[in-house]
């Protein structure tokens, strides 16, 4: 530990895989489809916030630790926090445009973030976004990337336009990715079972994000991405949601209906990587028993509502064991983002 700050445990070390860029502005639509819901900056009465303005309607308002790197590395001084992993806001990935439009628009996020890592590259990492509604052009975009040297992978959602990940259509996506070695952080989007939720506004990311990361999750068994391409490196926001909790059932029924597998559900989730923001020890430690101390990183959804504004302090209530806390503060964040190689001894059984 490098000492305390702002009363919080400081750990030089601690890198959060999960916060989230929005640019200062975006450029002017220049393409030819009326319905490409382009998004646009605008000012906001909030002092130092913009407004994403998407379709001509507000969208969310955001403040300026999404683009402004001093900023960012005070907030990271006062949670403890020595490295973040940035990634586009995920409705900024932008599916449901026409792929060229959103190859664009990608390209532009990504240079504001290709700029925020020049400006602070021992604090910042990078995931970059592509154009997955058409799975070939995203596998090209996503090797130009990669030869940048600049990103250590890409950030895609748990589905594009209604379709899961794990989907035989993005094969060529998911092919590349384990070839080209890229880290893929995966983040709810526009999920299922929005027209379920009764109550007030904002329950979208309490209660349907869950059920959407665990749908995606389970997918990538289902579906056999994992199977065909074991040196994925795929990390789930939000801890996979309710997936912990459905793996038990999809392993026993796996078994019980003697279905064709190389490796169990049970090996294959713990494949996996999951940050922690599920925002209650308990719950992290049910995360950490099901899927393995080797495979859970920090992440804080940072800078936006529901940040997990303590996550050092999370891990204390653990009572973790001193290895187990470094692999949780950065050494499964290292082998997610393919900066150290994997141990195999420390995979659980």
């Amino acid at each position: 530990m490098a000492g305390f700050r702002g009363g919080c445990s400081v750990s030089a070390s601690a890198i959060d895989i999960h916060t989230h860029v929005v640019p200062y502005d975006f450029p002017a639509y220049a393409g030819t489809s009326p319905g490409a819901f382009w998004p646009q900056m605008c000012a906001s009465p909030q002092c130092n916030h913009r407004s994403v303005m998407i379709d001509g309607k507000l969208f969310r308002t955001v403040s300026h630790e999404c683009w402004d790197v001093e900023q960012r590395l005070h907030h990271m001084e006062k949670t403890g926090i020595g490295r973040q992993v940035l990634s586009p806001m995920p409705e900024l990935l932008s599916y449901w445009m026409p792929a060229p439009d959103a190859l664009v628009l990608c390209r532009h996020i990504n240079d504001v973030m290709a700029d925020m890592v020049a400006q602070a590259p021992e604090r910042f990492s990078a995931l970059g976004c592509v154009p997955l509604q058409d799975p070939e052009l995203a596998a090209r975009e996503l090797e130009r990337l990669m030869k940048l040297g600049t990103f250590r992978g890409v950030e895609i959602g748990t589905n594009v336009d209604d379709v899961v990940i794990g989907d035989p259509r993005f094969e060529p996506f998911f092919a590349a990715a384990e070839e080209l070695g890229a880290s893929i952080f995966v983040h709810p989007l526009r999920p299922a079972g929005l027209n379920r939720l009764v109550g007030p506004p904002g329950l979208m990311q309490l209660v349907a994000f869950p059920s959407e990361n665990a749908l995606a999750a389970a997918s990538l068994i289902t579906g056999g991405v994992l199977e065909r391409h074991p040196r994925l490196r795929i990390a789930f926001s939000h801890g996979a949601g309710g997936f912990a909790l459905t793996l038990p059932r999809l392993a026993a029924g796996w078994e019980q209906l003697a279905l064709q597998h190389r490796r169990s559900p049970w090996e294959q989730a713990r494949s996996l990587f999951y940050d922690t923001l599920v925002y209650d020890g308990p719950t992290l430690a049910h995360l950490i028993s099901t899927f393995g101390a080797t495979q859970l990183c920090i992440g804080t959804d940072h800078p936006f509502l529901i940040e997990d504004t303590r996550p050092l302090q999370r891990l204390d209530e653990l009572d973790l064991d001193s290895e187990t806390r470094h692999l949780l503060l950065s050494g499964n964040a290292m082998r997610f983002l393919g900066e150290t190689s994997p141990d195999l001894s420390l995979h659980p059984l």
